[in-house]
């Protein structure tokens, strides 16, 4: 059992964990969530000991170990399979020992222990896990120094699972994994055995892997039962019961406040209406429940191309000469696709969208781009390479210089940077702020094809689900790549895996291809056009083009009956004034026509509530 005791941490002034606390099951797999600069990390660090607390503490049985990975990643010679290996301290020290000691009791009770703690299987578990984290037997024997910082960070998360400590700490775990080793890392955490902290902002992980939720807002913990799904729920339910209290308590705070102004000067009443003001001082406004207004992701549409945008045909593509990547590539990309990318890293898929974005050249076959077409690529590199120096608007002022300010401003205020937030140096940004900068500057040329590299390692819950309401608004093509399956099921109407060093449509579906991963099926047959795919992909998006085009008409003729009753009744109350077409009516006929204006703009607004409300139900129900 691990217990947080009333946490308090202050960090530049201001109040980080404000008296957090919250009482960890033993063997329990709870997800830690919140909104980017809640305060996650700091909590991390106070419960790892590498932060002080101002006040409270963590406690954890003496004996507990508590595993966590280093932001250092693993370097030297020693290879990936050994690095995980030494992970178990005790393991190693225990075989260093039996192979020094003379004592024949002590050499029986190191032998002893080492069966007890199943060290002469460690070698096949740990290259198990490694299996599973994506390295094959010539990666496993490979020096540490010969990975990148990625796979480095694979070695660590090894390691630490292979410890099995008796609290598991993951930081966001699959920020370096693709899709294939993040479903692995899911099926190894349902049946870990000890207890599981897990900081995560994959849906998927958190409903199907943890047992309660840790929610962290505001400077405190409050722990929730059950899944991702059921903490959203019973958080709905809450804030609609508080949105009912704070509106019952406005319309006392209202009465009170009337009958106090109503009362005060009169000698009989005058008790009354102070006692009524000692009360209204007394109310508490309830608080309404805290949400991020920046939290906002709009992409400019883009003009009509005319199908299709990209065509390859039999093309391969690579970067040394004679050494393709992929070959044989056959792929064609209309106005109205949704395509993600599968296939383990290393296989290609980066190199597939940096063709597509016209970073590289294929070196055989062809690729024919619609000649007016423009590409917004999105990749986590432009993120960590921001000009911290700089601010939101000098940045995006240099990147539209022939734009005007507003234009400037507009491109800004669609992603959530407005007012201050514009302003602010990027180095006091959030990781999903940066995230949503480097978006508005990828597309602030309103592109015809959007293609997006794991768009979502920066970002929290809320803020994926608005990335995929405004993908699944956006009337561009998109290219996705990405290891959170949750918005590649929703964003995506066509797979294409990239495997054996090419690329083919996959006919199955998400799940077809996630049984597969897993070994629970054969993957379905690759090839084909996926016209069935990208025929529902565009009916859907015609669908949302028709809803929108309903809730501007209906808009425009609000707003224009709006301008006739303004007119009459401007007229009505002043008939001197009367001037331009009303002036052929007498006040009689005005007064029918202001009834029948009325009845009008009663008209427009149903319609309009009734296409908003199923615009809304459409990106709900599709995002």
């Amino acid at each position: 059992m691990l217990t947080i005791r009333d946490i308090t941490v202050r960090l530049g002034g201001r109040t980080i964990l404000d008296q957090a606390a919250a009482t960890i099951p033993k063997d329990g797999k709870v997800g830690l969530i919140g909104r980017n600069g809640a305060g996650k990390s700091t909590l991390v660090k106070a419960i790892i000991g590498e932060l002080e607390p101002d006040g409270g503490a963590v406690e954890m049985p003496r004996r507990a170990r508590l595993g966590y990975i280093a932001q250092e990643a693993p370097a030297g010679n020693r290879t990936a399979l050994q690095a995980v290996l030494d992970a178990d301290v005790e393991r190693t020290d225990l075989l260093a020992e039996a192979e020094t000691c003379a004592d024949p009791n002590r050499l029986g009770d190191l032998h002893d222990r080492l069966i007890a703690i199943d060290a002469y299987t460690a070698e096949a578990r740990a290259a198990r896990i490694l299996v599973g984290l994506g390295f094959d037997e010539e990666m496993q024997g490979r020096p540490l120094d010969s990975f990148s910082g990625g796979w480095k960070m694979r070695v660590a998360l090894a390691g630490l699972l292979f410890s099995q400590p008796d609290v598991l700490l993951l930081d966001e775990p699959s920020n370096h994994l693709d899709l294939e080793a993040t479903l692995w890392l899911e099926n190894f955490l349902q049946t870990y055995p000890r207890t599981l902290i897990v900081i995560s902002h994959e849906r998927d992980l958190l409903n199907n892997v943890v047992d309660h939720i840790l929610h962290l807002q505001q400077g405190k913990l409050t722990l929730y039962p059950g899944t991702y799904d059921s903490f959203e729920r019973i958080r709905a339910e809450r804030a609609a019961q508080a949105a009912a209290a704070r509106a019952n308590q406005d319309a006392q705070r209202k009465k009170l406040a009337d009958y106090v102004a109503r009362n005060s000067a009169r000698a009989s009443t005058a008790k009354q209406a102070q006692s009524r003001a000692k009360m209204l001082a007394r109310m508490q406004p309830i608080a309404a429940m805290a949400e991020d207004s920046s939290l906002s992701f709009d992409f400019p549409s883009p003009d009509e191309l005319r199908p299709p945008l990209v065509t390859l045909d039999l093309a391969s593509v690579g970067y040394e000469a004679d050494k393709p990547i992929l070959r044989r590539l056959n792929l064609r990309i209309d106005p109205e696709d949704r395509i993600a990318l599968l296939g383990r890293n290393g296989n290609g898929k980066t190199t597939l969208a940096r063709l597509l974005a016209r970073q590289l050249e294929p070196m055989e076959g062809s690729l024919t781009f619609s000649p007016k077409i423009r590409i917004g690529y999105f990749t986590q590199y432009q993120v960590e390479e921001l000009p911290s120096g700089s601010t939101p608007l000098e940045l995006m002022t240099r990147a539209m210089v022939d734009k005007p300010p507003v234009a400037v401003r507009g491109q800004l205020g669609r992603f959530g940077f407005s007012g201050n937030r514009a302003t602010a140096e990027i180095a006091t940004l959030s990781g999903g702020e940066r995230a949503r900068l480097a978006l508005a500057l990828v597309t602030r040329e309103a592109p015809h094809m959007l293609i997006l590299d794991e768009p979502t390692n920066h970002l929290d819950v809320d803020a994926r689900e608005a990335l995929v309401q405004a993908l699944n608004a956006f009337e561009g093509a998109v290219i996705l790549v990405s290891h959170d399956r949750h918005m590649v099921e929703l964003a995506a109407d066509r797979l294409v895996l990239v495997d054996q060093g090419t690329a083919e449509n996959y006919d199955g579906s998400m799940e077809d291809y996630i049984d597969f991963v897993l070994g629970r099926n054969q993957p379905k047959s690759n090839g084909g056009d996926g016209k069935p795919a990208r025929k529902s992909g565009a009916i859907a998006r015609e669908e949302l083009k028709a809803l929108r085009k309903k809730v501007s008409e209906t808009e425009t003729r609000m707003k224009r009956i709006q301008q006739q009753l303004e007119a009459l009744d401007s007229a009505l109350a002043d008939p001197s004034s009367i001037k331009g077409d009303l002036a052929k009516f007498n006040i009689g006929e005005l007064g029918k026509r202001r009834t029948q204006a009325a009845e009008d703009l009663e008209v427009a607004e149903a319609g309009w509530f009734e296409a908003s409300e199923a615009m809304d139900e459409y990106m709900g129900g599709n995002a």
